[in-house]
């Protein structure tokens, strides 16, 4: 296992280790304790699934909380597999060696990333509405998901959050493919990742015994509880 990395021992290569995305985010909170209580610290979560994890793992370390917009660039056959990601600011992550073995046409590449793109930025007025970006230069800024899949999503996270000069970045989350540990590992000062699982299938759902797609409106409504306590009003 690569040295900044944070697992369970007891839940490798384990299916349905958690009740659901509370579960596994107090978890979470347990590992991150080094970090409660500092003005310093900031959980970024990524919508919509991290949501939750994210808010959980702020409040149990009364740091402060908020949420960065990704969106994996979908495969034009496949939309819930992806070749890559957007981040907010417009940054995009390709798996090139997925791409190659695809066959995708620079045409198909484009759209993909066009549509993505789009995407990222209805979302990001959906979900941050008019607040400004939180100023991360030499904060340690937790990014919180409820899971990864082939890690380019949080790679791209990963490589926004970078050009901010942060003074740590940690990846907290519940479950993780062996791969995705390592694609992710040297960008990272820490990966938080309970559950790691090897093997050719991996599904982030399957880590959960009680799992469903978070839709728009509860993770709005988690975000404005928070926003509320952090005494935010939208404009």
């Amino acid at each position: 296992m690569f040295p900044n990395v944070t697992e369970e021992p007891a839940y490798r290569d384990k299916t349905f280790v958690f009740r659901d995305r509370l579960h596994a985010a107090k978890i979470l909170a347990e590992k991150l304790q080094p970090y409660a209580d500092n003005p310093d610290t900031i959980v970024l979560a990524i919508p919509a699934g991290g949501i939750p994890v994210g808010y959980v793992i702020a409040t149990r370390l009364s740091v402060a909380f908020d949420v960065i917009v990704v969106r994996k660039v979908q495969l034009p056959w496949d939309p819930e597999a992806g070749f890559g990601a957007v981040a907010w600011k417009g940054e995009v992550i390709l798996n090139r060696p997925m791409i190659e073995q695809l066959g995708l046409s620079e045409t198909q590449i484009k759209h993909a990333i066009s549509k993505a793109s789009t995407n990222v930025q209805e979302r990001v007025r959906k979900f941050r509405e008019n607040r400004p970006l939180p100023d991360l230069q030499n904060k340690k800024v937790i990014l919180a998901d409820d899971g990864l899949a082939s890690g380019f999503t949080m790679l791209a996270a990963v490589k926004a959050v970078k050009k901010e000069k942060p003074k740590e970045i940690i990846i907290a989350v519940p479950t993780a493919p062996m791969g995705a540990t390592g694609l992710l590992t040297k960008e990272v000062n820490l990966l938080i990742a309970l559950n790691i699982r090897s093997g050719p299938v991996f599904a982030v759902a399957d880590a959960y015994k009680d799992w469903h797609d978070v839709s728009d409106q509860e993770a709005m409504m988690l975000l404005k509880r928070i926003w509320h306590s952090q005494g935010y009003e939208k404009a």
